[in-house]
């Protein structure tokens, strides 16, 4: 992890010169970008190991930055650190496309842990991951660089979670997914257990990639799990 090179949003001068005085004693490049625009125009047009971005930012909000980068960058890391901290603005975040969420305020060491983790993550991503590795079940095929999603050739729009979810349930190979896996894989965050956001998602999926096409891939193994098969 040593001298990697970090992409720092934050509009708040005492918390940038905070995290980017931590994040240097501890081995990072930091570059400093003050508002939504000038993150945006810099994390497009350079290439960074890992993005850590507010939401609440001038000219040009977080989600929005988070959108345009993941866009042009599928595989950047992206870390929301924000104030903003409630289950449902967890998931705004995460459709927006951020690989991790974290709420101010925060122990540095937890960032860094999860800094850590995406780094590591991508580093040992296979070669040739930003342009793509095509998995395909029955006549779904999903392109895990571009992150896009056809089937019998027609293209699919999913958000970044749906996608997420999809890819997961995917590489199973069929094998059954609990709630508690689905959640720990594709959130990555504790949420309320009364919460039912794997049942919404799973929903939403069902809409898209069953509700017009057979055979139906998604399927419900009562009181265990989710699995995708062609049946």
């Amino acid at each position: 992890m040593s001298q990697a090179k970090v992409l720092l949003i934050e509009d708040e001068p005492k918390v940038a010169a905070s995290v980017k005085t931590w994040l240097e004693e501890n081995d990072f490049t930091v570059e400093l970008a003050p508002d939504g625009a000038v993150g945006r125009h810099m994390a497009q047009s350079k290439r960074y190991d890992i993005v850590l971005l507010d939401l609440n930012l001038p000219f040009v909000n977080g989600l929005e930055v988070c959108r345009s980068v993941r866009a042009v960058h599928p595989q950047m890391p992206i870390i929301l650190v924000t104030a903003l901290g409630s289950v449902e603005q967890k998931l705004t975040g995460f459709d927006a496309g951020a690989d991790d969420y974290v709420v101010k305020p925060f122990d540095f060491r937890e960032l860094l842990a999860r800094m850590r983790t995406l780094l590591k993550r991508n580093q040992n991503a296979p070669a040739g991951s930003e342009e793509g590795e095509v998995l395909r079940v029955a006549d779904l095929e999903l392109n895990t660089g571009y992150k896009t999603v056809q089937r019998n050739g027609v293209p699919i729009a999913l958000t970044a979670r749906e996608f997420a979810l999809l890819e997961y349930l995917v590489r199973r190979n069929g094998r059954v997914a609990s709630r508690h896996e689905i959640v720990e894989y594709v959130w990555d965050v504790n949420f309320d257990t009364g919460t039912n956001v794997v049942e919404v998602y799973i929903n939403f999926l069902r809409k898209k990639i069953d509700r017009n096409f057979e055979p139906k891939l998604i399927h419900t193994k009562q009181g265990m799990g989710y699995f995708l098969k062609a049946q």
